[in-house]
């Protein structure tokens, strides 16, 4: 069964190791791009993109209206992916995210609206295989580390912080461990956030520095020992297996699934 996908965001660093991967997949089938400029045009009228005869649309609610599309693969930004996941969930399109930024408010409506369509949608903080094992690892981890602090380094034109991988990881944590306060129990901070945030005692530290592309590491401590599990993308190819992997796992769902580490393929004994 060839899947036909939507693909947002073609022209981002991002796009182009999609647009790599959705041709290098039998399965796959690339009907139409979603990009803020060149609206009307085919993408192999567009000098920087590959030479495909496929449509390129600014309205999100046009091209699902005229173009039949099984999954929308969005890697936009978190001011504009919001509304694309919406109206793909409203067209009965199957919306697959790779954009941090949503609110609990915004995930709420999406998940009511794959409800109500009986769809499936994936939005996934990191398409990195090795960053969701690294957040599964760490989550048993803190089982018997409570004593726990995350220190996330991406790219300087990152606009978020902390990541959307950070924040995911303290959610699974928090989920095994008890509120904590660590450190002195009279420290205090001589430069303000000098012990970065502070989620129920969890620190979470943002680098962002020109040559990053994404890392993060997680530091647990305990009397006599400490235990580091780390996982770092060296370049935007490692986030494509995963996005490969949402879309066809997607195709299988009825509801939005938040996370990659929450899709059948990861909790399948």
């Amino acid at each position: 069964m060839s899947i036909k996908i939507t693909l947002a965001g073609p022209r981002g660093k991002m796009g182009s190791e999609a647009l790599q991967m959705i041709q290098d997949e039998p399965n796959f089938t690339l009907v139409a791009c979603i990009d803020r400029k060149h609206d009307g045009k085919l993408m192999k009228d567009i000098n920087t993109l590959p030479d495909l005869n496929v449509p390129i649309f600014t309205d999100p609610e046009e091209c699902f209206k005229q173009i039949s599309t099984d999954v929308l693969l969005d890697l936009t930004v978190p001011d504009v992916c919001y509304r694309h996941a919406r109206l793909a969930l409203m067209h009965n399109v199957r919306p697959v995210v790779g954009t941090t930024g949503f609110t609990d408010d915004e995930l709420e409506q999406l998940k009511q609206l794959a409800t109500e369509h009986q769809i499936g949608g994936i939005i996934a903080p990191n398409f990195a295989t090795g960053a969701i094992l690294m957040m599964k690892f760490a989550q048993l981890a803190a089982k018997f580390f409570p004593d726990v602090e995350i220190i996330e380094k991406h790219h300087d034109q990152k606009l978020d912080a902390p990541s959307g991988t950070a924040i995911k990881t303290s959610e699974l944590i928090r989920q095994v461990r008890e509120d904590k306060v660590q450190g002195h129990p009279d420290e205090y901070e001589t430069i303000e956030r000098a012990r970065g945030a502070n989620v129920d005692g969890l620190h979470i530290h943002s680098l962002r520095l020109p040559g990053l592309v994404a890392h993060q590491e997680v530091i647990f401590g305990s009397p006599g020992q400490t235990l580091s599990i780390k996982h770092d993308s060296l370049n935007r190819q490692s986030f494509m297996d995963g996005a490969k992997l949402a879309i066809h796992q997607v195709i299988e769902l009825n509801e939005l699934v938040y996370g990659l580490e929450n899709i059948p393929y990861f909790n399948e004994s």
